[in-house]
């Protein structure tokens, strides 16, 4: 088995700015921590620095007339009609370098998917990518260009039968409107539900169109879902259609805003969840792309995503975070020393009854909803 990682220190150039909770520098606290675990030298893994993405790939997917609103933002000042495209003050700043990091992300993602269609690792993980929320010709969500669907398709051009599983709390809406109507790819999203978070989308009866129904899955959650509800849950529905699809390549989006000290979200997996629901997916394709995505408490960006890389690679980490980490620890106030976490407070019993409900009422749904096209 051969793995790759895919990372560039050009990230630290680009910033939404200092109000915006989507902070580059968790991608290079996430590449120290890997350092310190000696994750970025391991025998059978090859580290690759992409280079930015030509315009022509990145129109596989978004619309010419919006990547050159795109391009004029590049400036750092906001594009006429910009606001037609989603660009501006709150979700979707215009920034110095806008362009030239949406070809960034758009590279590294089309580079993990080359790998794996060439042949020349089993498994990547790029990730600054993830950015599922982008749609053909609008930002949205602090994505600009849609990364995980130019992969998709890239993956597509070689004829590959791809599964798409976001874990992220965020519906991957821009993922699966994208391919509404494919019966050749599987979209399957677990959130929170789209009543209480952005982008307000993510129902079970959104489940594609004409030969493609079916095919996009949505498995809603309530807030405070914690681990223990949402394992089973997962369980009960995500490998049942992975076997059944039987993926070439499994994209994953690995969002981690999922977790509990998540700022921007209200879901409560803790590490541990997290990591076994990557784990659960992982020997279910010969191949897989792993992408990053959401997570606004980048001390759990570092430890969620360095756990992952570790899954790609079945190595089993120490739980003590290494010595060489220390100064990060101390800067970043990690709290705790562990890359694990404690048992957290347990919910009113009311609260707890009422999120496992919901889940298993939603996972019946899924199954009388989506299960007959596929003859669970």
């Amino acid at each position: 088995m051969t793995t790759a990682l895919i990372h560039s220190e050009d990230w630290a150039r680009f910033d939404y700015g200092p109000q915006h909770p989507l902070r580059m520098e968790r991608l290079g606290l996430t590449w120290r921590l890997m350092q310190a675990y000696g994750l970025t030298r391991l025998p059978d893994a090859v580290v690759h620095a992409p280079t930015p993405a030509a315009e022509r790939d990145i129109a596989a997917f978004h619309a010419p007339e919006y990547l050159e609103v795109l391009k004029i933002a590049n400036n750092g000042a906001q594009p006429p009609r910009g606001g037609a495209f989603g660009l501006g003050p709150g979700d979707n700043p215009v920034f110095r370098g806008l362009w030239e990091a949406a070809q960034l992300v758009a590279a590294g993602s089309l580079l993990a998917a080359d790998l794996v269609a060439g042949g020349r690792a089993d498994r990547v993980f790029h990730f600054a990518g993830g950015l599922h929320h982008a749609l053909r010709e609008r930002a949205s969500g602090f994505c600009y260009v849609n990364d995980a669907v130019l992969a998709i398709l890239r993956l597509r051009e070689h004829g590959l039968r791809v599964a798409y599983v976001d874990i992220d709390a965020h519906h991957g809406d821009g993922v699966q409107y994208a391919f509404y109507g494919d019966p050749h790819v599987l979209t399957i999203s677990t959130h929170e539900r789209g009543e209480r978070l952005f982008p307000g989308t993510g129902f079970v009866n959104e489940l594609g169109e004409g030969d493609a129904a079916g095919f996009s899955v949505n498995l809603p959650l309530e807030a405070y879902t914690e681990t223990s509800v949402y394992l089973p849950a997962f369980e009960a529905v995500v490998p049942p259609l992975l076997e059944r699809f039987k993926p070439d390549v499994i994209v994953a989006q690995l969002g981690i805003d999922s977790h509990r000290t998540d700022p921007l979200t209200h879901l409560a997996l803790d590490i541990q969840g997290f990591v076994r629901a990557f784990a659960r997916i992982v020997p279910m394709a010969p191949k897989i792309v792993a992408l990053g995505g959401g997570g606004y408490d980048i001390r759990n960006v570092a430890r969620g995503w360095t756990a992952a890389w570790a899954v790609l690679n079945g190595v089993e980490l120490p739980g003590a975070l290494p010595p060489a980490f220390a100064d990060d620890v101390r800067r970043y106030d990690f709290g705790s020393l562990g890359l694990w976490d404690e048992p957290a407070e347990v919910l009113p019993d009311h609260v707890q009854r009422a999120v496992s409900d919901y889940a298993d009422r939603q996972v019946d749904a899924v199954q009388r909803t989506i299960f007959p096209f596929h003859r669970l």
